[in-house]
């Protein structure tokens, strides 16, 4: 079994600690033990350590050495309109899995007016889950969750590809729209996706001019949180396979 992998915030001179619920976790729920080795990330670099000291609410950890990290096969961005929070938590707990860089809430058209009021006050607890879906996921480095934007704001999101899921009959397929180019783990790839009651026409008017890939995942409607997933699912696998070839 692989061993349980923590974020803390530093390691220094060989040290690091761990604070709060995190370090609470592991001394009570695991019973965690003096010299029980872990890995940890100070979201830099990963390191293979031991347990040195333990206190309520405290885990102290000795550097043992470094352990290599692999690159990921791309640089996702997820753009994600607003959807209820309890949807909108699940998205940001799976895109974290899937291995998203940034997470960026969108206000939409069709956002509901109070989600949106109310979205800069769940920051930090997506910011929690982020941490705690990247150590379940063995992550080097957390995904970053950014204060919502409006949709003009996410369109100018800066990306060698740039997707957005659209319902409407038309789109292409998202495999077919891959690009036939070798692709890179340097490469940057933004995926927007909407509301429910999905796009207005002036919001899908005003992304095809942005530049952006109207893309579908079939026939089917599917929840918001639901596309969302299948989609980075499609995306990251593409590149993690390499070539078209592959897949």
């Amino acid at each position: 079994m692989a061993r349980r992998r923590f974020f803390v915030p530093a390691v220094q001179a060989g040290r690091a600690e761990l604070e709060g619920e995190p370090a609470e976790h592991l001394r009570r729920v695991l019973r965690a033990e003096q010299g029980q080795q872990f890995e940890i990330s100070d979201n830099e670099s990963v390191y293979l350590a031991e347990i040195d000291g333990l206190g309520k609410g405290k885990v102290t950890f000795r550097v043992l050495e470094p352990i290599a990290v692999e690159v990921p096969p791309v640089r996702l961005t997820l753009l994600a309109a607003l959807v209820k929070f309890d949807r909108f938590e699940w998205i940001v707990e799976k895109a974290t899995e899937l291995g998203v860089e940034s997470i960026v809430p969108v206000e939409a058209e069709r956002t509901e007016k109070a989600l949106e009021r109310a979205a800069g006050k769940r920051i930090d607890r997506w910011r929690r889950i982020v941490i705690e879906s990247s150590q379940q996921a063995r992550r080097a480095h957390l995904p970053e969750v950014v204060e919502p934007v409006t949709f003009g704001v996410a369109l100018g999101t800066g990306g060698d590809y740039r997707y957005f899921l659209d319902e409407q009959k038309g789109a292409a397929p998202i495999l077919s729209s891959l690009p036939q180019a070798a692709r890179r783990p340097s490469d940057t790839v933004c995926l927007l996706v909407g509301p429910e009651g999905g796009w207005t026409e002036g919001e899908r008017t005003a992304a095809l001019d942005a530049g952006w890939q109207p893309v579908s995942l079939g026939p089917q409607v599917l929840r918001a949180e639901t596309a969302a997933v299948a989609a980075l699912a499609v995306l990251g696998n593409a590149w993690y396979a390499g070539a078209v070839g592959e897949l």
